[in-house]
């Protein structure tokens, strides 16, 4: 049962209509809900729910990870702006990805500051909540 069928239920003033006045209407129950979630039949996910998801995509992600390690042991030479060395291949290309994810996330975050210092600068213009007056 929602909210709104328990507040229809619940009389709005002190005086209420006689039982046999045409103002008087009796609340109408909906049936109880088949089967065993809520009302509507669609239960929303929780926040647990989506954890384990997450880890389980996670260990998929890991394990395809490890066997990409694994497939990739070629040792290469490396060079960087005057630095050498060498790698395995499966690492190099993993740094390299990391690197771009990094790189990423800092254009991201930057437009996320850019929008939330231009949102707050707009709510300060125009007053909105939490500006003192």
């Amino acid at each position: 049962m929602s909210f709104q069928d328990d507040a229809a239920r619940i009389p709005s003033g002190s005086a209420s209509p006689e039982r046999g006045s045409p103002e008087h209407h009796e609340p109408v129950i909906p049936p109880p809900a088949s089967g065993h979630g809520g009302a509507s039949g669609h239960d929303r996910p929780t926040r647990t729910a989506a954890l384990w998801v997450a880890v389980a995509v996670g260990l998929v992600v890991l394990v395809v990870l490890i066997a990409f390690f694994v497939q990739n042991q070629d040792m290469i030479t490396v060079r960087f702006f005057g630095l050498e060395g060498t790698l395995a291949l499966g690492t190099t290309l993993f740094i390299a990805a990391v690197g771009g994810g990094v790189l990423v996330a800092l254009a991201g975050g930057a437009r996320i500051l850019q929008l939330r210092m231009s949102n707050h600068r707009r709510k300060k213009a125009v007053g909105g909540p939490g500006t003192a007056r």
